[in-house]
């Protein structure tokens, strides 16, 4: 009753403003399903691209366990680094034993022939080279060099690292059990020996 008793061009305008309150709700109907499907794309995207890198079960479960194995390797260095209050102690061998087995890993996962992963690992020795030198300190006062020991320790725990992402866990372990107890054991000899040759210095300057 109200529309008939307006003019033509009053319903016209009341239906065209109908129309445009229509048309705005289909778009913005459409606005929501499009940012859906692109939800949904893009997490398939994302899926596919992160499924598509992995192995098998089986591939899988030897390289997650070569992983874990070269980080427990080089704990085994660290902590007798951080007990003997060095600045590169646990994590820091932890980190580069890992490292080195992932470069490894990653290499061969990628299709490298023995060439191109020799390659890969003489990088690496160069690069950790670079890291054992910041270890390596020049003391002006006594003019003696310490951090060495550290740097090869460092090196050393690189190069179980890329034994372990080549496979060879029996060499990479009999390596850090000999590097342990040359920290360790040999180190203990070293201190007696520097405090004895320090007393008879003394002795010889009285």
């Amino acid at each position: 009753r109200l529309l008939r008793n307006r003019s033509p061009s009053y319903r016209r305008n009341l239906q065209g403003v109908c129309s445009s309150v229509v048309a705005l709700k289909r778009l913005r109907q459409n606005q929501l399903r499009y940012r859906a499907v692109l939800k949904i794309t893009t997490m398939n995207f994302i899926l596919e691209e992160i499924i598509s890198g992995l192995p098998d079960v089986k591939e899988m479960a030897s390289l997650t366990i070569r992983l874990l194995i070269a980080m427990i390797l080089g704990a085994v260095v660290g902590f007798q680094r951080e007990r003997s209050g060095k600045p590169a102690g646990l994590r820091t061998h932890m980190l580069v034993c890992l490292g080195g087995a992932l470069f490894v890993i990653a290499s061969i996962q990628f299709g490298m022939d023995a060439d191109g992963i020799s390659r890969v690992i003489q990088g690496l020795v160069t690069g950790i080279g670079f890291l054992g030198a910041g270890a390596i300190l020049k003391l002006r006062e006594t003019r003696e060099v310490e951090g060495l020991t550290t740097a090869a320790g460092i090196w050393l725990t690189a190069a179980v690292g890329v034994t372990v992402g080549l496979g060879r866990l029996g060499l990479a372990v009999v390596s850090i059990i000999l590097a342990w107890i040359t920290l360790s054991l040999l180190g203990k000899v070293e201190a007696r020996i520097n405090k004895k040759e320090a007393y008879e210095e003394e002795e010889i300057t009285e």
